[in-house]
């Protein structure tokens, strides 16, 4: 197996976009995955790694990639040592980096004989299910769209009443890592370019216009993006297939550092879920 780790692609603002491919190297065209992580997440963190040679093993092209403001560096891709670029990211740049990564794949790829360009699925998780849903709604290449623990909405993310009124007095806000200790900036313009771009940026919309197949999964326990989300995922697109597990939490029983050669029985369980849906469509 081939794992091709932290090469660059020119993302949004001229920032690097940081990218993993896994694949078996046999020079035959493979549909290809894409995976976009979450807030406060990363390409690498917890059990992504083994989630990518899993793929790779059942044929697929998988790519994942560090937004190119989500605090990593092509140096140290792993956490935040760049809070700066941190502070700066936002909802369209994160779309813009998701193009950026499918026009790579279409146009100009030195792993070209290992991909099918017909063949484009994504799946993100938390956040980054949000944006891949808006993805596959605007961009015609993609096949299927998957969520794993993924957001319905991103509008009542944002402070309000008097929390977003002294947002917009200082500027910056700050949300510690419980993990790091960081205190993470979130700059103003964040906000502003959601309302800016409110239309462009609305799930629901996203959600119910979608002509492609959609796998919906969801742990039933899942505190951090309750499974109301899911359930309203599947309200938007009644032709989506939804999976819930009964026991498990919003990283599926994973966390970081994961210092284990296997995946916990709950992300097998939906990593299986998901190539069985891509492979079906």
């Amino acid at each position: 197996m081939i794992r091709e780790k932290n090469f660059k692609l020119k993302g949004s603002n001229g920032l690097p976009i940081v990218i993993d491919a896994f694949f078996k190297p046999n020079q035959s065209p493979k549909p290809v995955v894409v995976f976009c992580h979450g807030y406060k997440g990363f390409k690498d963190w917890g059990a992504w790694n083994l989630v990518a040679e899993h793929f790779a093993e059942n044929h697929f092209f998988f790519v994942k990639f560090n937004f190119s403001h989500n605090g990593g560096t092509p140096e140290l891709p792993i956490d935040f040592p760049n809070l700066e670029a941190f502070a700066q990211d936002n909802y369209t740049k994160q779309l813009y980096d998701l193009q950026c990564v499918i026009d790579w794949l279409l146009n100009d790829n030195r792993f070209a004989a290992n991909i099918n360009t017909q063949k484009i699925h994504l799946i993100g998780h938390s956040r980054g299910g949000g944006i891949v849903l808006l993805k596959a709604n605007q961009e015609k290449k993609v096949s299927t769209v998957t969520t794993w623990a993924g957001v319905s909405d991103f509008a009542s993310r944002f402070p309000s009443g008097e929390k977003l009124t002294q947002w917009q007095k200082d500027k910056v806000y700050y949300v510690e890592n419980g993990r790091t200790k960081q205190h993470m900036p979130h700059n103003i313009q964040f906000y502003e370019d959601f309302i800016e771009h409110k239309e462009d940026l609305d799930i629901s919309k996203a959600a119910r216009n979608l002509k492609i197949p959609q796998l919906i999964i969801h742990a039933k326990g899942d505190t951090s993006v309750k499974v109301k989300e899911a359930e309203q995922l599947q309200e938007w697109n009644p032709k989506a297939k939804m999976f819930l597990l009964e026991e498990s939490n919003h990283v599926f029983d994973t966390q970081h550092p994961w210092g284990k050669d296997e995946m916990s029985a709950s992300l097998k369980q939906i990593v299986n879920k998901s190539i069985q849906f891509i492979k079906n469509n």
